[in-house]
């Protein structure tokens, strides 16, 4: 089924606020972990700042957009590491709130994308020790445990998302597992 067959998801604007600041509680979770490796750079910092703005009542506007796409470009300058997933992290807080109604799978993307990457921050800023299956199910069971009933009402509106290949996807679907549980 192409995207422009899918049928609509009935969201609120409160909905969005409630999505975008869970986003922005779990990115500001590793925020340190991007600003001890790039003290100058404030875009991660701004784009959390602008999702908490919205989250409380603030109208969502273009500068939102601007600051997620700002935050994104600082974590693919970076490339790989913790720090490059903390900015993705704030950069998916404020994407947040443009959560598109289309009942697809890769809106999941939109509202976990926050929580994964904190949790993939921490799990590869563990002094890049090889990968601790607890520490990361723990990271994801905070990410659960923050998570609102309206952020998992909001969720189950949405197919799950396809598995995937890569840790980011892995880590996606047992969040979304264990939040629609």
């Amino acid at each position: 089924m192409s995207d422009d067959t899918k049928s609509n998801v009935r969201l609120e604007e409160e909905d969005l606020r409630q999505v975008t600041l869970y986003a922005a509680t779990c990115a500001r979770k590793v925020l340190s972990i991007f600003e001890t490796a790039h003290p100058l750079d404030p875009r991660p910092r701004e784009a959390i700042a602008e999702a908490e703005a919205f989250g409380a009542g603030k109208r969502r506007t273009a500068l939102l957009r601007t600051v997620a796409w700002a935050a994104h470009a600082a974590a693919r300058e970076i490339g790989d590491g913790p720090a490059a997933h903390a900015a993705y992290a704030a950069s998916h807080a404020a994407a947040a709130a443009f959560l598109h109604p289309i009942a697809s799978p890769h809106q999941i993307k939109h509202i976990l994308g926050s929580a994964i990457h904190q949790a993939l921050a921490l799990e590869v800023g563990a002094l890049n020790a090889p990968k601790d299956g607890d520490a990361t199910n723990e990271h994801l069971r905070w990410a659960a445990r923050l998570a609102p009933v309206s952020v998992r009402s909001v969720l189950r509106r949405y197919p799950a998302p396809h598995p995937g290949r890569g840790r980011f996807n892995e880590l996606l679907s047992e969040l979304d597992a264990e939040l629609r549980g």
